[in-house]
């Protein structure tokens, strides 16, 4: 069967969702980046936390719903095993959003770097772009549209990477107080790793098209 919209009106709640889980990533790393471009306003630091922790709870619970459906349904749109992967992998990717704020305050960070925002603007990017291919599976017409989405996250995680490593070796060559270093260099590893979960939440994509295009 060729469209996956046209399995039982029970399936499309897996639809709705994915949907809403990929809405709260991008919410997730809105709210990050808004959190770092008022960082000096560190009165509200704590305000920005807050409210990535509650879009991280939103999010938990539309995993547990997603996975409640999974085991009360006879016929699910794709392979059990992909939907799981699928929308836990959605969910660690606002977790470690999460552990990124949390971390910020946690190792009271009081300056940060062009590269803690350009890692930042990333995952944003990287986040978007898994909302516009998850919003896109429930039709396999989408497919080459869908695919090619997997792949601009590949570069975006490429890109992390390579901003990652400069600002690591920057931070080891010019940053001369060590706390500082250490601590720079976790969230830039927070960052970087969560466009490593972008990126594994497109290969959980790309195998539902192939397998199911």
């Amino acid at each position: 069967m060729r469209l996956l919209s046209m399995l039982m009106p029970q399936e499309r709640r897996f639809f709705a969702l994915f949907n809403q889980h990929a809405s709260l990533v991008v919410a997730g790393a809105e709210a990050l980046v808004d959190m770092l471009s008022n960082y000096a306003d560190n009165g509200r630091r704590d305000e920005y936390v807050a409210r990535i922790q509650k879009i991280e709870h939103d999010a938990d619970t539309v995993t547990h719903q997603t996975v409640a459906l999974m085991h009360n349904t006879f016929v699910t749109p794709f392979d059990r095993d992909q939907i799981n992967k699928l929308i836990q992998r959605m969910d660690d990717i606002l977790d470690l959003i999460q552990d990124t704020a949390e971390s910020l305050t946690l190792y009271d960070v009081r300056t940060l770097t062009a590269e803690v925002r350009h890692l930042a603007n990333l995952v944003q990017l990287s986040c978007k772009k898994v909302h516009d291919a998850v919003t896109q599976l429930s039709s396999m017409d989408n497919g080459q549209a869908i695919l090619k989405i997997c792949q601009e996250l590949d570069t975006l995680e490429s890109d992390a990477d390579r901003v990652m490593q400069s600002a690591i070796s920057r931070l080891f060559r010019e940053e001369q107080d060590v706390r500082q270093l250490v601590k720079l260099k976790a969230v830039y590893e927070l960052l970087e790793l969560t466009t490593d979960k972008t990126q594994d939440v497109a290969l959980v994509i790309e195998g539902v098209v192939l397998e199911n295009g």
